[in-house]
């Protein structure tokens, strides 16, 4: 036990001394239990400490806590609980590991990094401030988060389809009184299974969509073993990825005007969003109506010819070719073709006309690396070849 609220060294000096008599230590590293019932903020100290006793790291988990014995409650209820070990982390994987406060070393980070990625679970008003912090010491940040998706100066970017919405982060500089530090940001992943496929055929006037997402269980950060209750299973519900995937392709689809995103006024959007039992790769069964219906052919002939900046200029993590077109009925699949080129590439189907709208078709992107992490490295690296790292 340790005394809280305060540096209790005894309890370190303890943790040493029974790791030196090879014994076993467990740390609850948030302190405490969530109301959320979410992971929360873990103080870099505990890995400080690990590297000093040199011990495995065995990542014990116990789910199911919160609905048990919730924070709001006054006594334990009946439900079920799972505790295993999700991960073994042996001594020589984070002996050279570097650990820095996220927000007391921020002079430390100056000095060593050009530019940060951010992709933390906290509240949604700390994000903002910490990202903003980092800006603020001309830090640029390129940011997984969605804190600073509506902020009107800070730019949301697919690469391939708004680069020019980079423009912003001039008046973004003028706000924060930086001379280099910025905030960049990039869409939810559930967008990028359609939002590619629309965009070219944006001179058509599209004038509404209706999109159903399949969403693989990594974007809740989970895996079947982690998360047994969606195998075999279909969760029609994902906790506000339906207003994200309505309301964020206009912003990628918005104008800068006096320094801030305007959003697009069209097409209307609506969906649906619902987790399904895949490991990686959203799938959207996508429907549109156009002001002016182009042929079948027009549409294929604009996705096979649709590149972007980042094709142009051949960024490192820039598919050959962004959207790909499959015949066959089968197709895309997320077990097949989620993986084209290295995960950053967009896959297509299906296309037919429809009974009652014009079109439908079906889209398919890897969503922790287009979605995610993949493209937060494509946006830095487009932000690096344009001068803003300078």
């Amino acid at each position: 036990p340790i005394r809280k609220q305060t540096t209790d060294i005894q309890a370190v000096k303890n943790c040493i001394r029974v790791a030196r008599e090879g014994g076993t230590i467990c740390i609850a590293p948030e302190g405490n239990r969530t109301y959320s019932g979410r992971t929360e903020y873990m103080s870099p100290a505990i890995i400080s400490l690990a590297k000093k006793m040199g011990l495995p790291i065995l990542l014990y988990r116990l789910e199911g806590g919160y609905g048990v014995e919730p924070r709001w409650g006054d006594s334990v209820r009946k439900g079920k609980m799972r505790c295993y070990v999700s991960r073994v982390i042996m001594p020589e994987e984070y002996k050279d590991m570097i650990v820095l406060d996220a927000e007391a070393d921020i002079a430390t980070m100056k000095e060593k990094c050009a530019f940060v990625f951010c992709a933390v679970d906290m509240k949604k008003d700390e994000v903002k401030a910490l990202e903003e912090k980092y800006a603020r010491a001309e830090i640029p940040v390129v940011s997984n988060n969605s804190a600073h998706r509506w902020t009107p100066d800070v730019p949301m970017v697919i690469p391939e389809i708004n680069p020019e919405h980079l423009a912003v982060i001039e008046a973004q500089r003028a706000r924060l009184g930086t001379k280099r530090g910025f905030i960049a940001v990039k869409p939810n992943c559930s967008i990028q299974s359609y939002v590619p496929a629309l965009t070219p055929l944006l001179k058509f006037k599209p004038t509404l969509v209706v999109a159903t997402t399949y969403q693989a269980i990594s974007g809740a950060g989970k895996t079947f073993k982690e998360w047994p209750e969606m195998i075999d299973n279909v969760i029609p519900y994902i906790g506000g990825e339906e207003e994200k995937s309505e309301q964020e392709p206009l912003r990628v689809w918005g104008t800068v005007e006096d320094g801030k995103i305007v959003k697009a006024d069209a097409p209307l959007i609506t969906t649906q969003c619902i987790r399904v039992p895949v490991t990686n790769g959203h799938t959207a069964a996508v429907f549109v109506k156009f002001e002016n219906k182009p042929t079948k052919e027009e549409i294929l002939e604009a996705w096979a010819n649709f590149k972007g900046l980042p094709q142009e200029l051949e960024l490192p993590h820039a598919p050959e070719q962004f959207i790909t077109y499959f015949e066959e009925d089968n197709r895309p699949q997320a077990a097949l073709d989620r993986d084209i080129y290295g995960g950053m590439g967009v896959t297509l189907g299906r296309l037919r006309e429809d009974s009652y709208f014009d079109y439908k078709f079906v889209g398919l992107s890897h969503n922790t690396l287009r979605g995610a992490a993949g493209g937060a490295v494509l946006i830095a690296e487009l932000l690096y070849r344009q001068g803003y790292f300078d």
